[in-house]
């Protein structure tokens, strides 16, 4: 195989990983319906990946979608520090104590929990892939039942580079470009995407909440 092939499969991986969820089958919205949670209070993540940032810089995209959805989310920071204060200072202990007491806590009709699983970038000589891979669950905050549960992964490889004529200083722009990408990973658009995904791709999302006009309207969707 040609390392043009190669770089080819590399840059699809993007619409690889985004464009099979046409074939999931349709999530089973019983329970969610039944609940009709109104307010989303999403606790820190446990993260799983080698990058000790990553929550900090995954909690700054958390908000806006599910606020976009219909449905009031509690703000990120000001949730981190009032756990702190109760002892919960750390996510693992978040996710391990009761849904219905962490809701209780903040008046909150669901818990949101969110793991990551990914969030690195692999150097392959003339490119670089940025992955991220999150695990969402969604808890009722009155019987701590799970209501609504996803994974989503995005993968990016920087798009080949136009040739200049000159095949030794196309391959060291290159080398430059992926080390680059390597030494710093721009993770935030990738993650406010994954984030996007999960939470409005019908049949997989969450349903319209109540401060959105389609609340109660997509039922065929979702």
């Amino acid at each position: 195989m040609t390392k043009k092939s190669l770089f080819f499969i590399a840059s699809l991986g993007f619409l690889l990983v985004t464009g099979c969820a046409a074939s999931i089958p349709k999530k089973d919205y019983t329970k969610f319906r039944t609940e009709d949670p109104k307010s989303i209070l999403i606790v820190p993540v446990v993260n799983r990946s080698v990058d000790v940032d990553a929550p900090d810089y995954f909690l700054s995209t958390a908000t806006l979608r599910g606020a976009e959805r219909g449905y009031y989310i509690f703000p990120v920071n000001l949730v981190k520090h009032l756990l702190e204060d109760d002892g919960l200072s750390d996510a693992d202990l978040v996710h391990s104590a009761d849904p219905t007491r962490v809701a209780e806590l903040f008046g909150a009709d669901s818990v949101l929990y969110i793991a990551i699983q990914r969030w690195d970038a692999k150097y392959l000589l003339l490119s670089t892939t940025v992955t991220v891979e999150f695990e969402y669950s969604l808890k009722s905050g009155r019987t701590g039942e799970t209501l609504w549960e996803h994974s989503e992964t995005m993968v990016y490889s920087p798009s080949q580079q136009q040739s200049s004529g000159n095949p030794l200083a196309d391959l060291i722009a290159q080398l430059v470009m992926a080390a680059v990408v390597k030494a710093k990973p721009n993770y935030v658009p990738l993650a406010r995407q994954a984030n996007l995904n999960a939470t409005v791709r019908e049949g997989q999302g969450l349903p319209a909440g109540p401060y959105n006009k389609k609340y109660k309207k997509d039922m065929d969707q979702f």
